[in-house]
């Protein structure tokens, strides 16, 4: 068989192999093993995708025409896999559940057609794409492709979307558990949505096929773009985001009465609810008043990050605090909130700034330390993301805070 080999074609060869690749570096990896599974799965079914492409742009079908219809398209599981790869990659405790397969049912038909058809002998299969595919099953195919990922897109940007705003309420260090790459990667496949709803109407208003068919070569780099950023993702063993729970539940929960906070001195706590006495029976209520926050609980927490230095922790978490003072994550992030005034991420992040003001100030550690080792003994764990916080919060860098106070 003699390949045309094109640029595109070279570069649809080399883009499929380095799929390939990376898929199989990504099922084998320990970190984020199973989110990364799913990502494995949707860089292969897009390599597939692609390949179509190659054969196509190749000569391969003009030579072997009996090839198409071989068992290589998967489309409908990309939008599937997108979303259970953000919904894993964020909870570490998400497990797939049998009752989730129905998301996969469009593509078990898509691939028990194709399976059937290739089976079939050559004229079959002529017959089936002049009369059946190309009229029918060709546009059900795309049209279904297209909504399939449209829905699960809008479904994955909205949890992200939740997720980033939980994100900066349970870790003090988030630079590398904001997902920034993967908000791209949607966004580039929304990119690639609007470029096959414009095939779609050229295909359907005006016949025209392969055109201005450009969607093989963004998902070229959408899937490129997995292979590079997806195995550099941060473990994310510590991240365990679920929806939270409904406002009145956790209303009422900050709500209930809290007593002996912080009695034992070496942080393991008395339970500090009473007994949930048997609901009454549902009744009219006038609107809530808003609720104050315990002052012994808030103080319990000051006392935590800023007495006993829990802020130097580099990657301190709303669950470390929680399991170290014995108050509820949820009862914590409300007086954080509302007694501080400011996020979980913001409070730590603050200390560690006025512990580096303080120490350049009133000792002589700038004498025997460099500025970023001084940053490292107050908690922060990169130059990075030292520099940007430090510029948050003291509206100046740490060097120009520091030639600042020389005379």
């Amino acid at each position: 068989m003699l390949l045309t080999f094109t640029p595109l074609a070279a570069l649809l060869f080399a883009v499929i192999a380095q799929a390939g690749f990376a898929a199989g570096l990504l099922w084998v990896g320990s970190a984020n093993r199973q989110p990364n599974r799913f990502l494995a799965l949707l860089m292969l079914t897009i390599a597939l995708w692609l390949l179509d492409g190659f054969f196509r742009v190749a000569g391969v079908y003009g030579q072997r025409p009996e090839w198409y219809f071989l068992p290589i398209y998967y489309s409908f599981a990309f939008g599937p896999l997108l979303y259970f790869y953000v919904q894993s990659l964020i909870n570490h405790d998400f497990r797939f559940q049998r009752g989730q397969l129905w998301h996969f049912g469009p593509v078990l038909v898509q691939a028990a057609l194709y399976s059937w058809l290739s089976l079939q002998p050559y004229d079959f299969r002529n017959w089936f794409w002049q009369h059946v595919h190309r009229p029918y099953t060709y546009r059900l195919e795309f049209l279904g492709t297209w909504v399939s990922l449209i829905l699960y897109l809008v479904l994955s940007l909205r949890l992200l979307r939740q997720y980033r705003r939980w994100l900066p309420e349970h870790f003090s260090e988030i630079s590398q558990l904001r997902l920034q790459w993967l908000r791209g990667l949607l966004l580039a496949l929304a990119l690639v949505s609007g470029q096959w709803l414009v095939e779609l109407v050229l295909r359907e208003f005006f016949g025209l096929y392969y055109r201005y068919d450009f969607s093989t070569e963004l998902l070229g780099i959408v899937v490129f773009i997995i292979g590079v950023v997806g195995l550099r993702q941060a473990n994310m063993q510590a991240v365990q985001f679920t929806p939270e729970a409904p406002a009145d539940e956790a209303l009422e929960l900050t709500a209930r009465p809290v007593s002996n906070v912080g009695a034992e001195p070496d942080g393991a706590m008395r339970a500090p609810f009473p007994a949930h006495p048997e609901a009454p029976p549902p009744t009219p209520v006038a609107p809530r008043e808003p609720v104050e926050v315990d002052a012994q609980v808030r103080e319990r927490i000051r006392r935590a990050l800023e007495d006993e230095q829990l802020f130097r922790n580099p990657t301190l978490t709303l669950a470390e605090l929680s399991a170290h003072t014995g108050l509820p994550p949820r009862l914590i992030s409300f007086t954080v909130n509302q007694g501080f005034g400011k996020s979980f991420n913001d409070l730590v992040n603050g200390l560690r700034v006025a512990e580096v003001q303080r120490r350049l100030s009133t000792t002589d550690d700038a004498a025997r330390l460099t500025l970023l080792g001084i940053a490292f003994e107050c908690g922060f764990n990169s130059k990075t993301t030292f520099n940007r916080i430090f510029k948050q919060f003291a509206g100046v860098s740490p060097s120009e805070y520091v030639a600042g106070r020389r005379p």
